[in-house]
């Protein structure tokens, strides 16, 4: 390959999925030259697996990107077309907004933000080598032979990079939905040192909605009253379209048996690692081998297209099979398969060798995001490619780097459990993964993160004014109820009454009232003459604040003890083969992950407390000499 000098840039960001949006746009509104590679410029944004922004755990990062100066709610309040909050039976700890995007809507809004974007480039083309030198990123290198000298790189190859799907006996070299594979590169960062993993996911068949039958299925409309995603967006959605439940039955099982040999899970074909949280319905059939059906949601793919996606039903069972155990589903007897489930097996690193800013530990100015980072979900990668992006540009403009930690939220978490403890499988995020739950609800994102947007520069003051004015509105409101009381009457006793808690004898503060689990906000209306017009993610702040006021104080105490041994620093010089009592299995994963703080290398997989214990004890002795 005949090479050529490209030109130059600060940043160049290998993909333009969830990740490589992200991490791109960040770089660029932080005044670095950056450009975005990706080897179709058709597939900006694309949505290969379910069609979907949000759900458990994943509404959370969507929500504390937005808060940060992402861009991914922006878009998704752009193109969804079905809002619902999940979880709304539970506490507002888990409570999760999930939304039904117009896949090429969402792609079109994407595209056209990059293509926008000042000081931003984007092009087609697949990067086959990274230049280092003397333990620093310094070129790409595209296909075509174009060498663009960079200061930096973000890889956020998702899928693509090595990528095999698999339908049975077929196996293809290729990307999500047909495209192409980036092989080049995989070997290239072999060559560099960084220790490579194959892991797998796959999809679910797509068919035509003129081919079902909606009258079998359960109707799963949105919510009446939607919410945004973004925080910023004035108008909120309206619901533009509806999905379906079904189940699949013992015949549908019964067909997966029949075929098992056939399935590359259990024959061997497959050698790549896949995700334990959403796992393949053949998978599903021979681990729950009691349960007499799965559900399945039939979910559209968007409003000018009759495809609708099967959520549940990932599979790379041989194609013929995949159509018999679909027309074993009531409503899709006869259902014509547009596309096929397949598994896609793909290259991604061990997050162990990153350091929380994202950056490799062996190759300064190489940072890695979403999938390549070993995790799995468009929100996971998109909430990565942000920080991977921010940091590239923070240090090359030699400002204090961004680490969020498990304290700050849900992207603090993710983070931290990637560079720390590793992952054997796709990482996916959920609610329990988090200590701190009802501190990092998805409706107080912006509170806790605005602040940290705007000091990096990506969030403006008239929107950090808005949220500060909105938490106002909360206190004076908070305080405004603590201090009005109200007398016992007739009407406000038939209330409490009638909601099941016990009557008042002589009089109360209308906090006391919402306090009680039986009363809400509104309940106490009619008894509120003077209560203010607010709007609706006020009350509900309100509302969260009286009701959990005790737990809310706990955890907070709970942070604060945390903080205390996180700030607590370890020596980035330290030998921990000189270190003393130290186990075996500690010193070697301490010597790996090498953590900054007391607290990370506790959370480190096979390091105990005694073994912090021993830490503390040497570097205290240490510091005496």
């Amino acid at each position: 390959m005949i090479r050529y000098d490209a030109g130059k840039c600060d940043i160049a960001v290998i993909g333009a999925g969830h990740a490589g949006i992200e991490a791109a746009l960040a770089a660029a509104r932080l005044g670095l030259d950056t450009v975005c590679f990706t080897v179709n410029l058709d597939s900006v944004g694309n949505m290969p697996c379910n069609p979907a922004i949000g759900g458990t755990g994943k509404g959370h990062l969507v929500r504390e990107l937005d808060a940060l100066g992402g861009e991914m709610a922006k878009a998704a309040d752009k193109a969804c077309i079905q809002y619902r909050m999940l979880n709304l039976g539970k506490g507002p700890a888990v409570h999760s907004l999930r939304a039904q995007a117009d896949r090429r809507r969402y792609q079109e809004v994407m595209k056209h933000t990059l293509e926008l974007q000042p000081g931003l480039r984007v092009k087609q083309a697949e990067v086959v080598d990274i230049g280092v030198d003397d333990g620093r990123v310094v070129s790409i290198t595209t296909h075509t032979g174009a060498v663009y000298g960079c200061r930096a790189v973000v890889l956020a190859t998702g899928t693509y990079l090595a990528g095999r799907t698999i339908v049975g006996e077929v196996l293809r070299t290729s990307g999500p939905d047909g495209l192409a594979a980036a092989t080049a590169l995989a070997p290239r960062l072999r060559e560099l040192g960084l220790n490579m993993r194959r892991f797998k996911t796959g999809t679910p068949p797509r068919v035509n909605a003129r081919s079902v039958d909606f009258s079998k299925m359960e109707l799963q409309p949105g919510d009446a009253e939607p919410e945004a995603f973004s925080f910023s967006t004035k108008t909120a959605p309206a619901n533009s379209a509806v999905c379906y439940l079904t189940y699949t039955n013992e015949r549908t099982h019964d067909i997966i048996r029949a075929h098992l040999d056939r399935s590359p899970i259990y024959s061997g074909v497959i050698e790549g690692v896949g995700p334990r949280y959403c796992p393949s319905i053949e998978t599903k059939v021979m681990t729950f081998a009691g349960k007499p059906r799965h559900q399945l949601f039939v979910e559209p793919m968007g409003l000018n297209t009759e495809e609708l996606y099967i959520q549940g039903f990932s599979s790379s069972m041989p194609e013929e099979v995949q159509i018999e155990m679909l027309h074993s589903v009531a409503g899709l007897e006869h259902a014509e398969m547009t596309r096929c489930a397949y598994a896609i097996e793909y290259d991604c690193i061990d997050p162990t060798e990153l350091y929380a800013t994202l950056e490799c530990k062996k190759i300064a100015g190489l940072y890695g995001a979403g999938q390549f980072n070993g995790s799995s979900g468009y929100e996971e990668a998109a909430a990565q490619g942000f920080v991977a992006g921010v940091n590239a540009a923070l240090k090359l403009k030699g400002e204090p780097p961004l680490i969020l930690h498990r304290t700050d939220g849900y992207i603090g978490t993710l983070i931290d459990d990637l560079v720390t403890k590793g992952t054997n499988e796709p990482y996916r995020m959920m609610t329990s993964r988090s200590e701190y739950r009802l501190l990092h609800r998805q409706d107080n994102a912006d509170q806790r993160l605005t602040g940290i947007g705007r000091r990096i520069g990506l969030v403006s003051e008239e929107r950090e004014r808005e949220v500060a004015e909105k938490y106002a509105a909360v206190e004076r409101e908070l305080s405004r109820l603590e201090h009005t009381h109200i007398p016992p009457s007739d009407a406000l006793n038939a209330m409490l009454t009638g909601r099941g808690t016990a009557p008042v004898t002589s009089g109360a503060s209308l906090a006391e009232l919402i306090r009680r689990p039986q009363v809400g906000y509104a309940c106490t209306a009619p008894f509120d003459p003077s209560r203010p017009a607010l709007d609706r993610a006020v009350t509900a702040q309100v509302e969260i604040r009286l009701k959990y006021d005790g737990y809310i104080k706990r955890q907070l105490r709970e942070v604060d003890d945390f903080a205390r041994i996180e700030q607590r620093a370890l020596p980035a010089d330290i030998d921990y083969d000189d270190v003393p009592g130290l186990r075996i299995e500690a010193r070697e994963k301490l010597k790996k992950i090498r953590p900054v703080s007391f607290g990370q290398a506790g959370r480190i997989s096979g390091v105990s407390p005694a073994d912090v214990s021993v830490l503390m004890i040497y570097t205290e002795a240490r510091g005496r000499k």
